[in-house]
């Protein structure tokens, strides 16, 4: 009787350890991150998986921006550059979430605070302001984000995030260039 005590009891601590470690962790990207590291040993994909964590936490916060510009902005070509955002974005995560399933990759399903408290920077804006803020962020982070996405085309291990990663960069880059066209319209506004 006692051998199956012990364990019970054990086993009984070690859940109520992890449950309780898991309600302390708000943060959605530290999350997966972490989930990640206990697998990568056996995967091989660590730098991958730290790619594909970063780009679903940016890509997240782009669908949210971009529905904040349909919103906030009041220049029609911050409301179409905001509609283009979160329909191309909102399509590539839902790729990555895909790629992530197959190769038992954990991707955040909630803005890193980081990112949270970005957007809720921008949604405390208006009108002109709004449309400023927002194009000129979209040209800062799309130019850091084509450098992660070539970074990875370029490294990366697994065969079919690299070819993903490839095929976003024309997509970036258009993004690019009309978040440069958009904030030259709107700043002096």
């Amino acid at each position: 009787m006692k051998k199956i005590l012990i364990p019970a009891c054990l086993a009984f601590t070690v859940f109520v350890t992890s449950c309780n470690n898991e309600e302390d962790k708000t943060d959605s990207k530290e999350v997966a991150t972490e989930q990640n590291e206990a697998r990568e040993d056996s995967t091989d994909i660590d730098n991958d998986a730290s790619f594909a964590v970063s780009a679903a936490d940016g890509g997240m916060l782009e669908v949210k921006l971009g529905q904040l510009a349909q919103a906030n902005g009041s220049s029609a070509q911050v409301k179409e550059l905001g509609k283009m955002m979160e329909t191309d974005h909102g399509k590539a995560g839902e790729e990555l979430k895909a790629w992530a399933a197959k190769y038992n990759v954990s991707l955040p399903g909630a803005l890193s605070e980081d990112k949270q408290k970005k957007y809720d920077e921008m949604a405390a804006k208006k009108g002109a302001d709004f449309d400023k803020a927002y194009a000129a962020d979209m040209v800062d982070d799309h130019e850091k984000d084509i450098k992660k996405f070539q970074k990875e085309a370029d490294g990366g291990k697994n065969a079919e995030l690299k070819a993903w990663a490839a095929g976003k960069l024309p997509v970036l880059q258009h993004h690019l260039e009309m978040s440069k066209a958009t904030k030259d319209a709107v700043k002096n506004k």
